[in-house]
This record gives C-alpha cells, sequence and structure tokens, in this order.
C-alpha cells in the first residue's frame, strides 16, 4: 500500500479534515499506543497502520479498501 491510497481511505472513511485530527491524535492500542502520525513518522508500514485504524476504530470490512474505478477512469 502506498502512502497517497491510505490518505484516501482516511479521507474515504473520516473526511478530509477530521481524517486528519484521528491521524494526529487518536492513540492506537495495535500501534502500542502511538498515533498513526507518529508511527508512519517512525518508519512503521503503511499498511500496518492502515489495519491499526480499521481494528481499533472498528471500521466496516467493506471500507477496508478503495472502491474500484469505473473501466474509464483507471486509464
Amino acid at each position: 500500500m502506498r502512502l497517497s491510497e491510505f490518505w484516501a481511505l482516511v479521507e474515504q472513511e473520516f473526511g478530509a479534515g477530521y481524517g486528519a485530527v484521528v491521524t494526529r491524535t487518536q492513540t492506537l492500542g495495535s500501534l502500542g499506543g502511538r498515533t498513526a502520525d507518529d508511527a508512519l513518522g517512525q518508519g512503521e508500514q503503511v499498511r500496518t497502520v492502515w489495519e491499526a485504524i480499521c481494528r481499533d476504530m472498528d471500521i466496516a470490512p467493506e471500507h477496508h479498501h478503495l472502491p474500484d474505478l469505473p473501466a474509464r477512469e483507471q486509464r
């Protein structure tokens, strides 16, 4: 997972403004009590951080991935 995909998922789930607050302030037990921003800054894998957000914040499984783009938008 690329960092751009991570931010797209955060925005999709929480909205742009609140998503930034969540990653900056929400401590996650799955990351040893670190925030997503701290974990990413310390070199944690992007996918690991997103999975921690999903687990700790009870994100619905159908929201764990970006939706598929229609064929013409993939070009």
